[in-house]
């Protein structure tokens, strides 16, 4: 280390250049001994001289070329932990020798892919309900904005499980939050693999169906609503499961993620509409 701090001077944010240029130093001392004694000498080898210059140059460009593809490992190496900094999923991960650079090369990228891991699954739990499991809210407007990119017709389902304070109120938080759990992993089943269940807040929850038309979307939240309704397991097991569950539903379309905000709104005033209405139903919200 002392050598390293010592030459740090040298092209301080380029290793390489200092390494290359300590190489092309003593490359050039057999010359510059050979001008040397022929100076004190005063015997003058202009032969021997251009050979050894030639040599010295030619042996310089391979030794740099050399010396530079010796350390592309340790620029992989540097590439690989700034991207696991960023978060950056890595590609294929090289697998160094058994010398020192190799080793390097093998633990940096050892290490780099395990972090790369470890930030995708954290990145995963911030965008997961860790209740039911599903999307939370921003977990929702991320992907949506992934999923909304082009201009296909698409359809915002709102739904709130009806009377759920009653169930918090009568049976405990503990049979809250499981009823949360089974009607949230009973929205991802009833779901078509295109469409997006989320955790809105509380007892809501969100739906998005992309490409799909109102009366399509109506449909399958209606067959939803319908199995809910109809399931004799979803009720809190102290009530040996009589207990009624239902949903309520606002549906609005959107073209567009510029339109998201837009449509929860109008989406949350149908499903405010559908629980003044009786509950237990699923109403469209007016066009835009």
């Amino acid at each position: 280390m002392r050598f390293y701090r010592a030459t740090s001077f040298l092209f301080p944010r380029h290793y390489e250049w200092r390494i290359l240029l300590v190489c092309f130093g003593a490359v050039h001392l057999p010359l510059i001994a050979a001008i040397l004694v022929q100076a004190m000498t005063g015997d003058w080898q202009i032969r021997t001289l251009l050979v050894l210059l030639g040599a010295t140059l030619a042996g310089t460009v391979l030794g740099m070329l050399a010396i530079r593809a010796l350390l592309a490992p340790v620029g992989e190496a540097t590439a690989m932990l700034r991207a696991a900094q960023h978060g950056a999923r890595l590609g294929r991960v090289p697998k160094g020798g058994d010398d020192l650079v190799g080793q390097l090369l093998t633990a940096v990228a050892t290490s780099a892919a395990a972090n790369a891991v470890r930030t995708e699954q954290l990145v995963e739990a911030a965008a997961r309900d860790p209740l039911t499991g599903l999307r939370n809210r921003r977990g929702f407007l991320d992907s949506s904005e992934r999923v909304l990119i082009g201009e296909g017709n698409s359809v915002l389902a709102m739904i709130d499980i009806d009377h759920f304070k009653s169930v918090n109120d009568r049976f405990g938080h503990a049979a809250g939050d499981a009823l949360l759990r089974a009607v949230g992993q009973r929205l991802e089943r009833g779901l078509r693999h295109s469409d997006m269940a989320a955790r809105w807040g509380g007892e809501e929850f969100v739906v998005l169906l992309p490409n799909t038309q109102l009366d399509e979307a109506r449909l399958v939240m209606e067959r939803l609503r319908a199995n809910v309704a109809l399931d004799p397991l979803l009720g809190p097991e102290s009530t040996g499961n009589t207990w009624p569950v239902t949903f309520s539903c606002g549906l609005a379309t959107l073209r567009s993620f510029a339109q998201l905000g837009d449509a929860a709104h109008r989406a949350d005033a149908a499903l405010y509409a559908a629980k003044s209405n009786g509950r237990n139903r699923v109403h469209v919200a007016e066009s835009a």
